[in-house]
């Protein structure tokens, strides 16, 4: 009890010379969070982290602008909890530069009147993908929301029981559906729903088919369901329109890559879907957004849910940059491309650095996920660094401290993926594996 009776005070800790390059606020903050997880460790128990230590680290996190950059080893290439896509820089330069001044996301400079925001990537979609129109909201649950509600309130909407995704956050589609005021109507089996399922479900009373990407899982085995193709030609037969939520984004053939061909934006616009749903932050490399492309989307941005869902400035200069970097054929400068073309040699080179002088490290190989709702089931072979860590000490430290550092625990095992960090971050890794290292082992 005596280490409880001895702990200062509030505004002892935070008057203390380590912390005095922090802002008043931050240190008084600091020091009374730092004070009360000592006050827990010692009543549980445990051995606390030094008090000072602690106090500086959490001022260094508390004073951060912004958000907790990560440097992501985690083995996802496109991790949710790490805000999938990296962006390009040129992509980051072109929200720095629209954050720090004024920009004219709503103005017609020639004329001065007043613009569309959509203009800015309007054209660069339409000509990457082949639609005739596009539209850009705040993520694709929105552009589902925001379709469905435009288009077919009221009435009934087709989707087949083997796509009945759950996304994170238990957000179901056929809840989303539902809350449009459209009436769901289910068809086929999970594992197979045939193309006479939809046939047979179709009346006057249907709206729309909904063909919805398996996001976060995979069916295999006894399995079938029709082609994008042939959807887009019942649903023209029966004057019924066909909207496909393709979920990815994939705007690149990835079968080079060592990944089995995903279905491409422009291969559901030239299969004939009258709308084609996707994200910004997944395979496509960009911002988070949701876009729709298709063939008139008047209809829907003129509907009141169009504002409540629009993007900001920062979203359309970073996708217009990402979309601008496709246009000129540099897709290989957007990271989410780069790191799935890395090549394996390329990967272990980066393990190696990590690793060197490491005590304790061995390179092994392993499996890169791409994660992010974009490719279930499928991976990259990676070349990972791993560590003896049985109590979680060497993850959890790399993990809070600065800079912050994700891995992957399996089985008593610590993970670093290198296949998703720049050569120079593999320098930054190793400099702080090597200081902890020693002093989790000295415990």
């Amino acid at each position: 009890m005596d280490a409880l009776r001895n702990l200062p005070k509030v505004d002892v800790l935070a008057a203390s010379p380590e912390l005095a390059a922090f802002p008043f606020q931050v240190r008084v903050l600091s020091a009374r969070q730092a004070i009360a997880e000592t006050r827990d460790a010692l009543q549980r128990g445990s051995q606390p982290d030094d008090l000072m230590d602690r106090a500086v680290a959490l001022a260094l996190r508390n004073a951060v602008p912004g958000l907790p950059t990560l440097i992501n080893m985690s083995g996802v290439v496109l991790h949710t909890g790490a805000g999938r896509a990296r962006l390009a820089p040129y992509a980051g330069s072109a929200i720095e530069a629209a954050a720090v001044s004024h920009s004219a996301v709503e103005m017609d400079l020639e004329s001065g009147a007043r613009g569309n925001r959509q203009s800015h990537v309007k054209d660069l979609l339409c000509r990457l993908t082949g639609a005739n129109d596009a539209l850009v909201v705040n993520n694709c649950a929105a552009a589902v929301h925001l379709v469905l509600s435009a288009l077919c309130a009221g009435r009934d909407v087709i989707l087949s029981r083997g796509e009945m995704v759950e996304i994170g956050g238990a957000f179901r589609m056929p809840d989303i559906v539902q809350a449009t005021g459209c009436r769901l109507v289910e068809v086929g089996c999970t594992n197979k729903t045939h193309l006479s399922d939809y046939f047979n479900a179709i009346s006057s009373e249907t709206s729309a088919i909904l063909r919805c990407h398996r996001s976060n899982f995979k069916i295999i085995g006894f399995t079938d369901s029709p082609s994008g193709s042939e959807l887009a030609q019942l649903s023209k037969e029966k004057s019924v329109q066909f909207i496909e939520d393709l979920g990815s984004g994939c705007l690149v053939d990835t079968s080079p890559f060592g990944l089995p061909k995903q279905r491409t934006v422009q291969d559901a616009v030239s299969d004939g879907a009258d709308l084609v749903l996707f994200s910004g932050d997944k395979l496509l490399g960009g911002p988070q957004c949701g876009i729709i492309v298709g063939r008139d989307l008047g209809e829907i941005a003129a509907h009141p849910l169009a504002r409540a869902f629009r993007v900001d400035k920062l979203t359309l200069a970073g996708l217009r940059a990402t979309l601008q970097l496709y246009d000129w054929g540099q897709h290989d400068d957007i990271p989410t491309i780069r790191y799935l073309a890395r090549s394996l040699e390329d990967v272990r080179a980066l393990a190696e650095h990590v690793a060197t002088g490491v005590r304790g490290a061995n390179i092994e190989l392993g499996e890169t996920e791409i994660g992010g709702g974009s490719a279930p089931g499928d991976t990259l072979p990676t070349w990972r660094v791993g560590f003896d860590d049985e109590r979680g000490l060497l993850a959890q430290r790399l993990r809070v401290a600065s800079p912050h550092i994700l891995g992957r625990v399996e089985n008593g095992r610590f993970w670093l993926d290198p296949r998703t960090i720049e050569p120079t971050e593999a320098a930054v890794v190793n400099e702080r594996l090597q200081w902890m290292i020693t002093n989790v082992s000295s415990e």
